[in-house]
């Protein structure tokens, strides 16, 4: 019973990541900047989907954002670092302007930190 559950809930995933991506696709100018959440941490890549290739990935372990902080930090403050970070490494590639590809995530909590990261660090969706 829990193995058909499980079978559900993947195709169920699959099909809302297949909606969002099937409206999507980066170029060299516009890269899909992708998102995959897990419990524990977030990653985030800028994707030339034409050539099939990766221009940027940042993660939650990143050394940028592990190293030299003290402190306890939400999953979402965590998830806005790593937005500002792919931002600012985007715009060192000469990256200024994404598609946004939430995957088959809700549009909020840690995914809109890290979108509202992204923004501020200057990209543009």
């Amino acid at each position: 019973m829990q193995d058909r559950a499980n079978k559900i809930v993947k195709r169920a995933r699959q099909r809302r990541k297949w909606r969002v991506r099937r409206k999507l696709q980066g170029t060299s100018d516009r890269p899909r900047l992708t998102v995959f959440r897990s419990n524990k941490s977030i990653y985030a890549q800028l994707i030339d989907d034409i050539k099939g290739r990766t221009l940027v990935t940042v993660s939650a372990h990143s050394q940028e954002i592990t190293k030299g902080s003290t402190d306890k930090k939400t999953k979402v403050d965590i998830s806005k670092e790593v937005g500002q970070l792919l931002a600012q490494k985007a715009k060192e590639k000469g990256v200024e302007k994404v598609v946004f590809d939430r995957g088959p995530y809700l549009y909020h909590g840690r995914v809109k930190a890290l979108a509202e990261g992204a923004r501020k660090g200057g990209l543009t969706f």
